[in-house]
C-alpha cells in the first residue's frame, strides 16, 4: 500500500556500478533519474529494477526515502540528505507515499516517453522517486480498486506546482488507451492549462509564472482506463492584481499577450495600443517586459488552446472584449465638480467601453460617478466623491475580471463535460481522479486577507493529511494484527476551529463586523477579536503581548501560531476584500450588456435578492468544505514542491529558504507521522524472494510457506526481537539501520552469487553456442562437399577436352595451321610468350631468355634485341653524373682489387667520397700552399717511419700534380705522380699499403708506408689520379720497400684475430690482419 517502503527503494538514483561485461554478459542501461535497468543477453525484454551495488552510495546521494533516515527527527539531517540529491540532480525524494520535489530551474532529461513507459504498470517502488511514480500508483489503483483517487500539489510560489501538475496530465495522455474520442479530451485536458494560466497566472517576485488561484481538476476514466472527460474547481482568484501589482511583478499574462500578440486590425477593433505602458492597471508594477517570458509566441499558445477547447470566433472576441474592456476601464480619470461630486473626464474611454461590453455610454457614466440605494422601497442615488468613484471603478474591474473567469472555467468544463455514449450497466460509470494544484502555507513581510485564506486552506489540508495517513497507518496495522501504538502529533484542529467555528471562530467575527450596522472598520474589526479570543493559546495581538513582544508586533496586526509556524497578519483591508461589493447601478448597467458572456457573469437575479450576498471569505470556506469533502472521499495521493532558492538559480541551495519552506509545508512533521511505527514492511514473498540468498537454508529456494520461511530467515540473520514484527502477510521492521545492515550483506552476497551466475550463464552460453556452430558446420560441409564434387566433375571434363584437344595437336604439330592442330600452336605460342613476360631480364647484366619453340626464333631474337636495348636506354637515362663517376672508380677498384685483397667485398656497398676531411679540419695555411692545384681527395692516415716504424698521424691530400703528405700546417712530403713507380698493398684484410718513390736525388726520403680506413677508396683514387691503375701490386707474405741509400726495408702480413701493427724482433714490421668470412 502507499506509504511502505520495498528494499527496491533503496536505490540511490545514479550509484549502482554497471557490471563488466567481461565478467557477466547482461545488457545495462543507466537512466537519468538514477538507476540501471538490466537484461540477461537474449531475455524476452523482461525487466529488472537494479537495486544498489555500491555501499557507499548512502553517504553520496543519501536516502530516496526520507522514512529510512536514522536520524528521522533531525530537520538539518533532513535537509542535508535533500541536498546529496539535489547536488546530484535527483529533485524527488518520497516521506512514505509523500513525494517532495525540488525546483532544479533547468531542463532534467526525465520526462521523455520512454520515461513514461519505465514507470507504466510498474510497482511504486520498483524504480527511483518520480512525479511518473505517482501518477502511475494513483491510476493503477483507480484501475484496479475501482476507488476514486486524488493528488494534491502543494507548495509556495516557483516551487514547480504548475509545472507538476501539466507533467501528470501529459503521462496520462502519453500512457493512457486511446481513441478518436478520447484524443480529443486528452486535447482539451492539456490545453486548458495554456488558457487558464494566461487568465489565472501572472508574474510575481517569486515565480514568473505564477498560479494566482488556487485549481482543483477531475479527470474521469472510462471502464478502459482511458480519458473521457473532465471538470475544474477555482479557488480564491487574486482579483485585486487586476488593479494594483506590487514592483517588480505584473498583471495577468492575457493583458500582455494581447497587446504583443495581438494582430493590428483586432487591436484596432478592441481601441488598443501595442505598448503596455498605456495602460495604468499595468504599470504599477514597472515590469512590464520580461525577459523569461514570451508573450508573441505565448499568445499563439493561448488562441490555438482555445480553438481545441472548442471556443468559437464569436466568443474568442466577446472575451477579448472583456479584456480590453478591462484595461480601459484602468484608464478612466474623474475629476471633482464645485459640489466635490466626482465627474467622468477621459469620454474616449467610455466610448470605447460602452461599445466593447454593449451597455449605454451614459448609463455607464451614471454607474461609475453615482451610488443607487434602495432604502423602503424608494431608490436614493447619491454622487460619488473622487475617492468612492475610483473604488468603484476597480471594484467594477475585478468583478468582470473574476467573474468571466469563472465563466471560462466553466465554458472550459462543458468542452470537458463526459458525455455517456455507452449505456450497458457499469460500463457507463466512470471512474474520477483529481488533480489539486493549491497554493502552499504563505508568510511574507506583508500579510494580508489573501494570506489568511491560503493558510487557513493549507491547515485544513494538514488536518486532513495527518487523519488520512494515520487512518491508513492504523488500517494496515489492524489488517495485520499488529499492535496499534499511537502516535503523538501536534492536531491542527484547535487552529482550524480558531478559524472557522461558528460565533467565536476570526470568520465569524469578520463576517459580523462587516454586516452590522455603524461605522465598522478594519481596527473595529482587530478590538472584536480581541474581545472575543482573546484566551486563545495560539491568537496574539499588540495588546495581548506581553512587553518584549509588543516590540514585533503593530498595534493594526495579529498573530496566529500555525501548525507551520507562527505569521503574523495587518488587518489592513480586511473589510473591503471580505465586502468585495460591487454598487447597485454598476450590476444594473452590467445586467443590460450585450456582450454575451459578461451577461451571463452577471444575474438579473441579483437585483431582486433582497438576501445580503455571502462574503469572500464565506464562499471559500464553503468551498474549501466542499473540497474537503470531495478529498475525504477519494485516495489521496501528495506531493509537496519547494523551491531551492529565491532567484531561480539552477543548481543554487539555499538551505535557510529550505528550512523555512520543509517547516510551512510540516514535512517534519508528516515524517514523524511515518515513523512513529514501522520504518519498512513488505509482504512475507517478496521480502523472502530479495534476501533468501542470505540464509543456506532458504537458498536456492523455499518450499513451505514464506511466513516461515521469513521466521527461518530472521533468526538466520540475528535480527532482535524488539526489531520486527510479523503480520499476518508482512513482515514489519523498525529501524532503518536494521534493513541498511541486511542490504549491506545482500550487496556483499552478490559478487559470489554473480560468480555463480557468470559460470552457470556463460556454461550455458558456449554450450548453445557450440551446438549451433555444429549444426552450421554439418550443413555448411554437406553444401560444400556436394559443391566441391561437381566443380571437379565438371573440371574433369574440361580437362579431358584439354588433353584431347592438345594430343591431337600435337601429332598435327608440323602441319600447316589447320582445325586439328590450332589449338596446340596456339598454346605453344601464347605459353613462350606468357613465360616470357614472367621472366624477362631484370637489368642489362642478366644474360638469360627463354628458349622459343621453332615457330618463334626469329620473333624471339626481335624481342631479345629490343627488351636489351630498352633496358640500356632506360638505365642511361636514369643514371646521374655524380652516379657515372661513382660506377667508373667502382669499375677500377674492381679491376684492381676484386678477387686479390680479403676487405674488398666490405669496400663495394659503400660509397667512394670526394673527401673524407672537413674544410675545417684542413689547416688554411696547406689551403695557401696549394694555390691553384685543385684538391681531389683528402683521408686521415696514419704513417710509419722507415727506420723505428713510428706511427704518426698526417692528411693525405691528392691533387691534380701530386700526393701531400701533412701534419697540422706543414707539408711533410710531397710525390709528384711522375715520381710514383709503384703502389704495394697486401692480399689480407689489413689497411696498409706502401708508395714506391723514384730517387733522383737526396731530396726524396724514400719510399712511403701508410695505413688508412678506407684503404680500396684512398688506394683506387691514387691510382685514378696519378693514372697508375696498373701499378698496383697486391703482395702474399711480404712486402719490401726502400728506405733510403740502398736500404731496404719489410713488411710481413700474417693472419691473425685482430689487426696488430708493430716492430718484430728481425727488425721488419709485423701486420697481423683479422681474418674474414670472405677468406
Amino acid at each position: 500500500m502507499p506509504g511502505l517502503f520495498d528494499v527496491r527503494q533503496l536505490q540511490r538514483d545514479g550509484e549502482n556500478q554497471r557490471l563488466s561485461p567481461r565478467r557477466m554478459e547482461l545488457w545495462t542501461k543507466f537512466i537519468p533519474t538514477g538507476e540501471m535497468i538490466c537484461q540477461p543477453v537474449g531475455s524476452d525484454g523482461i525487466r529488472l529494477a537494479a537495486m544498489e551495488s555500491a555501499l557507499t552510495a548512502r553517504d553520496r546521494v543519501g536516502v530516496q526515502d526520507f522514512v529510512l533516515l536514522e536520524n528521522f527527527t533531525s530537520e538539518a539531517a533532513f535537509i542535508e540528505n535533500l541536498r546529496k540529491r539535489f547536488k546530484e540532480n535527483l529533485i524527488y525524494t518520497y516521506i512514505g507515499s509523500v513525494l517532495v520535489s525540488v525546483n532544479p530551474y533547468k531542463d532534467l532529461e526525465i520526462y521523455s516517453k520512454q520515461h513514461m513507459e519505465r514507470y507504466r504498470g510498474v510497482s511504486f517502488y520498483e524504480v527511483s522517486p518520480h512525479l511518473y511514480a505517482i501518477a502511475d500508483n494513483a491510476y493503477r489503483s483507480l484501475r484496479t480498486e475501482r476507488k476514486d483517487q486524488c493528488i494534491l500539489i502543494s507548495g509556495e510560489s516557483g516551487a514547480g506546482k504548475t509545472e507538476a501538475t501539466k507533467k501528470v496530465l501529459q503521462y496520462y495522455a502519453v500512457t493512457c488507451p486511446a481513441s478518436e474520442q478520447v484524443e480529443t479530451i486528452k486535447d482539451r485536458l492539456l490545453q486548458s492549462n495554456p488558457v487558464l494560466e494566461a487568465f489565472g497566472n501572472a508574474k510575481t517576485l517569486r515565480n514568473d509564472n505564477s498560479s494566482r488561484f488556487g485549481k482543483y481538476m477531475d479527470v474521469q476514466f472510462d471502464y478502459k482506463g482511458a480519458p473521457i472527460g473532465g471538470h475544474i474547481l477555482n479557488y480564491l482568484l487574486e482579483k485585486s492584481r487586476v488593479v494594483h501589482q506590487n514592483h517588480g511583478e505584473r498583471n495577468f499574462h492575457i493583458f500582455y499577450q494581447l497587446l504583443e500578440g495581438g494582430e493590428e486590425d483586432l487591436l484596432r477593433r478592441l481601441g488598443l495600443e501595442k505598448s503596455p505602458h498605456q495602460y495604468q492597471f499595468l504599470v504599477k508594477g514597472q515590469c512590464a517586459k520580461v525577459s523569461s517570458i514570451n508573450d508573441k509566441s505565448d499568445w499563439k499558445g493561448v488562441r490555438r488552446a482555445l480553438s481545441v477547447i472548442n471556443f468559437s470566433d464569436n466568443e474568442v472576441e466577446d472575451l477579448l472584449s472583456i479584456v480590453a474592456s478591462v484595461l480601459h476601464l484602468g484608464n478612466v480619470q474623474f475629476a471633482a465638480d464645485e459640489e466635490g461630486s466626482s465627474q467622468v473626464t477621459t469620454e474616449n474611454q467610455i466610448k470605447y467601453l460602452a461599445r466593447l461590453l454593449g451597455v449605454g455610454g451614459s448609463l455607464l457614466r451614471e454607474a461609475l460617478t453615482h451610488k443607487k440605494i434602495i432604502a423602503k422601497g424608494e431608490e436614493l442615488v447619491s454622487p460619488l466623491n473622487l475617492e468612492q468613484a475610483a473604488y468603484a471603478r476597480d471594484a467594477l474591474a475585478k468583478a468582470i475580471y473574476g467573474r468571466t473567469f469563472s465563466w471560462l472555467v466553466g465554458k472550459i468544463n462543458k468542452s470537458l463535460a463526459y458525455k455517456e455514449t455507452e449505456r450497458l450497466g457499469w460500463r457507463s460509470s466512470a471512474s474520477v481522479l483529481g488533480l489539486l494544484d493549491i497554493y502552499g502555507f504563505e508568510v511574507f513581510q506583508h500579510n494580508s486577507f489573501e494570506q489568511f485564506c491560503i493558510n487557513y486552506c493549507n491547515e485544513k489540508l494538514q488536518q486532513l493529511f495527518i487523519e488520512l495517513t494515520l487512518k491508513s497507518e492504523q488500517e494496515e496495522y489492524e489488517a495485520e494484527g499488529i499492535a496499534w501504538e499511537p502516535v503523538q502529533y501536534f492536531n491542527n484542529k484547535i487552529i482550524c476551529d480558531l478559524v472557522e467555528e461558528k460565533f467565536k471562530g476570526i470568520i465569524s467575527v469578520l463576517d459580523e463586523e462587516c454586516l452590522r450596522p455603524g461605522d465598522a472598520t478594519d481596527m473595529t474589526f482587530l478590538v472584536k477579536l480581541e474581545e472575543t479570543i482573546k484566551n486563545h493559546p495560539h491568537f496574539l495581538t499588540h495588546k495581548l503581548a506581553d512587553a518584549k513582544t509588543r516590540k514585533s508586533l503593530g498595534r493594526e496586526e495579529f498573530r496566529l501560531q500555525h501548525y507551520a509556524g507562527d505569521v503574523t497578519y495587518s488587518v489592513a483591508g480586511f473589510l473591503d476584500k471580505n465586502n468585495d461589493l460591487l454598487f447597485r447601478n454598476l450590476k444594473e448597467a452590467m445586467c443590460n450588456s450585450e456582450n454575451p458572456i459578461v451577461n451571463q457573469c452577471f444575474d438579473r437575479a441579483e437585483l431582486t435578492d433582497k438576501k445580503r450576498p455571502e462574503t469572500a471569505v464565506t464562499q471559500f470556506k464553503n468551498s474549501l468544505a466542499k473540497l474537503m469533502e470531495i478529498l475525504m472521499s477519494k485516495d489521496p495521493s501528495y506531493i509537496r514542491c519547494i523551491k531551492p532558492n529565491d532567484a531561480k538559480q539552477a543548481g543554487r541551495f539555499d538551505e535557510v529558504l529550505i528550512r523555512h519552506q520543509v517547516k510551512y509545508l510540516g514535512l517534519m512533521e508528516n515524517l514523524r507521522v511515518r515513523r512513529a511505527g514501522f520504518a519498512y514492511r513488505r509482504k512475507y514473498e517478496v521480502f523472502l524472494q530479495r534476501y533468501k540468498s542470505l540464509c543456506p537454508e532458504t537458498w536456492p529456494t523455499w518450499d513451505g510457506r514464506p511466513h516461515d520461511g521469513v521466521a527461518v530467515l530472521l533468526k538466520h540473520l540475528g535480527y532482535k526481537q524488539e526489531e520486527f514484527k510479523m503480520g499476518r502477510t508482512k513482515i514489519f521492521i523498525r529501524f532503518p539501520k536494521t534493513l541498511f545492515a541486511t542490504e549491506d550483506s545482500l550487496e556483499i552476497r552478490k559478487q559470489s552469487l554473480a560468480t555463480k551466475l557468470q559460470a552457470g550463464w556463460r556454461g550455458y552460453y558456449r554450450r548453445k553456442k557450440f551446438r549451433q556452430m555444429k549444426l552450421s558446420a554439418i550443413t555448411i560441409q554437406s553444401w560444400w562437399r556436394g559443391r566441391l564434387g561437381r566443380r571437379k566433375a565438371a573440371e574433369k571434363k574440361r580437362a579431358v577436352e584439354t588433353v584431347r584437344r592438345f594430343i591431337k595437336g600435337f601429332i598435327y604439330r608440323n602441319y600447316a595451321r589447320c582445325p586439328e592442330n590450332e589449338y596446340f600452336l596456339d598454346y605453344i605460342r601464347y605459353s613462350f610468350l606468357m613465360n616470357l613476360k614472367r621472366n624477362l631480364p631484370r637489368n642489362v647484366l642478366d644474360k638469360s631468355w627463354p628458349v622459343p619453340p621453332p615457330s618463334l626464333r626469329e620473333a624471339s631474337q626481335l624481342l631479345r634485341d629490343l627488351c636489351m636495348q630498352n633496358m640500356v636506354w632506360s638505365y642511361c637515362k636514369r643514371i646521374s653524373p655524380e652516379w657515372k663517376l661513382q660506377l667508373e672508380q667502382k669499375v677500377v677498384a674492381s679491376e684492381i682489387f676484386k678477387g686479390k685483397k680479403d676487405n674488398y667485398p666490405q669496400s663495394v656497398p659503400r660509397l667512394f667520397l670526394n673527401t673524407r676531411l672537413g674544410s675545417e679540419e684542413i689547416n688554411a695555411k696547406i689551403l695557401q700552399v696549394l694555390g691553384n692545384e685543385t684538391l681531389k681527395y683528402a683521408v686521415p692516415v696514419t704513417k710509419y717511419d722507415r727506420k723505428g716504424y713510428k706511427a704518426r698521424a698526417r692528411q693525405l691530400l691528392l691533387t691534380q700534380n701530386a700526393i701531400l703528405l701533412v701534419e697540422e700546417a706543414k707539408v711533410k712530403q710531397r710525390i709528384d705522380y711522375g715520381n710514383l713507380s709503384g703502389i704495394s698493398v697486401s692480399s689480407l684484410s689489413d689497411s696498409l699499403f706502401v708508395l714506391h718513390v723514384i730517387r733522383e736525388d737526396n731530396k726524396q726520403k724514400g719510399d712511403v708506408v701508410l695505413q688508412s680506413d678506407f684503404v680500396i677508396e684512398t688506394l683506387t683514387k691514387i691510382a685514378i689520379c696519378a693514372n697508375k691503375v696498373n701499378s698496383v701490386n697486391i703482395n702474399q707474405g711480404s712486402i719490401k720497400f726502400t728506405v733510403g741509400q740502398g736500404k731496404e726495408g719489410i713488411i710481413d702480413f700474417t693472419s691473425g684475430s685482430e689487426l696488430l701493427v708493430a716492430k718484430a724482433k728481425n727488425g721488419h714490421l709485423a701486420v697481423v690482419a683479422p681474418r674474414l668470412n670472405s677468406r
